[in-house]
């Protein structure tokens, strides 16, 4: 019986976390759009459903809280109440509230150690402000206005024998002046409140019934399982192919090795759409992640005295659920950031001939085998003067290195650790962590960020991801006849180039490629390995992070093969410019280069040597 209680309360946490997270940004909309009568009685219909739920249970405190939020929403509905900033703050302080509720019934399994007396009194004084007072009856028939087309009411008490047909025509002919039909029912005792609110719970849910049938819940740790099955299977797979390919080319006469090839090649056709489906059931859409944004960005323009519109765009873009939970916390930050630090006062915007309400666009799009995303503000823009003093304030960087810098490298010192602009510290910004926190976490999921901004018009982040950070394309090279794999998506191009070519710049190998210079790092060097003094031709993998550019000198360019990353966990912590490791066809083990602390620390590595 406690599983099955474990198991109820699961997937009421669950349901209820999805209506949290749709709540919070239909009250934005709604804000906008008072007059939207289908986004009240969707936003009535969700707290209704979240009141029976938490009623069935027990969670009594939680009743209690969206028992009063929905009588003001009933109100709003009815046009008794205007639909204020004022009124809705209150509503939105009742969801904070939920949502700690949530957490303790998470934690502890029960909703008694979160005190809700003030937020009941707040919702109280929103209802005892109108003409009368709140109502204490069971609420709206939802069958009234639901959209999908669940069981009638009467109905459904009648199929589940909670009441006979007698008494439910009865009921309607002293429905005439239309209350409910569930409060006609009560009021005439012909059921009990209890049993309504049970009734009006089944009814809810069979409106989405048809919806559910066709889906299931899945743990994640189980998606992850499975992900790290079919990540085994592809280095299996590579491995089998391989040993066929030198069974080709040794016994190609030979019909069962003929027959082996083409049984490896519908197996590897059928281990690509397995990864591809497997890759599939993990995605979602990047809305998940957005969600919390609309109402975030609302509660800190008001905090700053700022007028700000959200825009997103692209909410259907789906990514891998391990690339959506690292992705969050940088974008709170850069939304943070351009609210606070890029969108002026509305006085500031006026005298510079902007509209006193600022712009923050967020948008996600897939292009090739990454997601883009996209945060713009139309603020002021980056102040490079002002990052080049705090910088050499801070002892970030040298007065030579900053005059070697240009405007690009400038702006990016923004990502450098305990960087910042403000000038004091507040609970929004100031206290020195953020933009080197963006760059860790999505470097730890193998994206790229950088920025673009043009005084006095706004800035723009970009943010590179992958689509999965389990299985990716890499480049394998030889150096020194140790191999190493360098992640696709970071190679521009390979060249091959004589000794001869490398030239030194202030200590510095570079080489001079299309007239670009181009700084160099030898992994022979990088890595302590024995280098052949000898060695006269080199092989110049140009990789990239954002708008930098390295080459990595290598001695051959051996394959590109798909590989699974490895975590080496503590073994390597204290080797940089190494990401983890993977199996190759060949049955050997290969450390997988970390492209982008390789670029960031290229002025720290010891010259090539011409």
């Amino acid at each position: 019986m406690n599983d099955e209680a474990d198991e109820i309360r699961n997937e009421f946490l669950v349901e209820t976390q999805e209506m949290l997270e749709l709540l919070d940004q239909r009250f934005i909309t709604l804000e906008s759009d008072p007059g939207n009568m289908d986004l009240l009685n969707e936003i009535f219909r969700a707290m209704h459903s979240m009141k029976g739920s938490a009623g069935f249970l027990g969670f009594t405190r939680l009743v209690d809280v969206t028992h009063r939020a929905e009588s003001v929403l009933n109100k709003l509905r009815q046009g008794e109440i205007a639909v204020t900033p004022q009124v809705i703050n209150v509503i939105l302080e009742a969801i904070d509230t939920v949502k700690m509720l949530m957490a303790d019934i998470r934690q502890s399994g029960s909703d008694q150690h979160v005190e809700t007396a003030p937020m009941s009194q707040k919702l109280d004084h929103v209802l005892t402000g109108t003409a009368s007072a709140a109502a204490s009856a069971p609420s709206q028939d939802a069958s009234e206005s639901a959209p999908s087309a669940p069981p009638k009411l009467g109905e459904l008490l009648v199929n589940e024998g909670m009441v006979s047909k007698t008494d439910l025509i009865e009921a309607l002919e002293k429905q005439e002046q239309r209350p409910p039909l569930g409060e006609v029912l009560v009021q005439s005792e012909m059921i009990s409140p209890q049993t309504l609110e049970a009734a009006l719970q089944k009814q809810a849910r069979s409106g989405k019934a048809a919806e559910e049938d066709q889906t299931i819940r899945v743990e994640t740790k189980r998606l992850d399982s499975v992900m790290n099955l079919v990540g085994e299977l592809v280095l299996s797979r590579n491995r089998i192919l391989k040993i066929g390919e030198g069974l080709e080319q040794t016994q190609e006469n030979d019909p069962l090795v003929r027959e082996l090839s083409e049984t490896l090649a519908q197996l590897n056709l059928v281990t690509t759409d397995l990864q591809l489906a497997v890759m599939k059931t993990r995605m979602l859409p990047i809305r998940k992640v957005l969600g919390k944004f609309p109402r975030m960005v609302r509660d800190l323009a008001q905090k700053l005295n700022k007028r700000v519109r959200l825009e997103l765009q692209g909410e259907d873009t789906e990514l891998d659920k391990s690339v959506a939970d690292e992705i969050g916390d940088p974008l709170v930050h850069l939304v943070r950031n351009a609210v606070d630090h890029g969108i002026e006062s509305p006085a500031d915007r006026a005298a510079v001939g902007k509209p006193s309400e600022g712009m923050v666009r967020i948008s996600a799009a897939q292009e090739g085998n990454s997601i883009v995303i996209r945060i713009q503000d139309d603020g002021r823009g980056l102040q490079i003067e002002k990052i080049k003093k705090k910088a050499l304030s801070r002892g970030l960087a040298s007065e030579a290195e900053v005059a070697g810098m240009n405007h690009h490298e400038i702006m990016n010192m923004i990502f450098l650790p305990g960087f910042s602009t403000a000038e004091q510290v507040t609970d929004v910004s100031g206290r020195g962590v953020g933009m080197d926190v963006v760059r860790t976490n999505i470097r730890r999921i193998n994206g790229s960020v950088q920025v673009e901004s043009e005084p006095g018009k706004g800035s723009t982040i970009l943010i590179k991801l992958p689509l999965t950070i389990a299985i990716i394309q890499a480049l394998l090279v030889e150096v020194e006849r140790a191999t190493y794999a360098i992640p696709l998506a970071s190679v521009i191009e390979a060249v091959k180039i004589d000794a001869a070519d490398i030239k030194t710049v202030n200590g510095r190998g570079v080489l001079n490629l299309r007239e670009r210079v181009l700084p160099l790092i030898r992994l022979a060097d990088e890595f302590d390995l024995h280098a052949d003094p000898a060695r006269e031709t080199f092989y110049v993998v140009v990789a990239g992070v954002g708008d930098r550019r390295v080459g990595l000198v290598v001695d051959r360019l051996r394959s590109q093969e798909e590989v699974v990353i490895k975590s080496m966990w503590d073994y390597l912590a204290a080797v940089p410019g190494i990401a983890g490791a993977t199996i190759t066809g060949e049955g050997k083990v290969v450390l997988i280069l970390d492209v982008p602390e390789l670029v960031q620390n290229v002025r720290g590595h010891q010259p090539v040597g011409a």
